[in-house]
């Protein structure tokens, strides 16, 4: 199975989660939002749903699906120690330009 990172590494998966990040959307939406075919989309989905960071709901003949972001919670704890790297360089920058003044 391929990491959250591996997985979003791929411009078209991360579009789709953008996509998804207002709400459930039938494969056909994300289909012309993308202006990509259907089974290209489809494939995408797989690797997101695989990953976990999507789940599908059966309505009929319609497949919708929407964002499980607990997966990203690895991202985001990766992401933390450069967030305090980036506060106290912008920290450094404000206290900079205050003795500027």
């Amino acid at each position: 199975m391929a990491s959250t990172f591996e997985v979003l590494a791929e411009g078209r998966r991360r579009e789709i989660l953008d996509l998804l990040r207002s709400g459930e959307r039938p494969v056909g939406d994300l289909v012309e939002e993308l202006s990509m075919s259907q089974p290209a989309v489809s494939k995408h989905l797989k690797v997101l749903r695989d990953a976990g960071l999507v789940e599908v709901r059966h309505d009929a003949q319609r497949r919708w699906y929407r964002l499980r972001p607990a997966p990203l919670t690895e991202i985001d704890a990766w992401l933390e120690p450069y967030r305090d790297l980036w506060r106290s360089r912008l920290d450094a920058l404000e206290a900079h330009l205050d003795t500027m003044d």
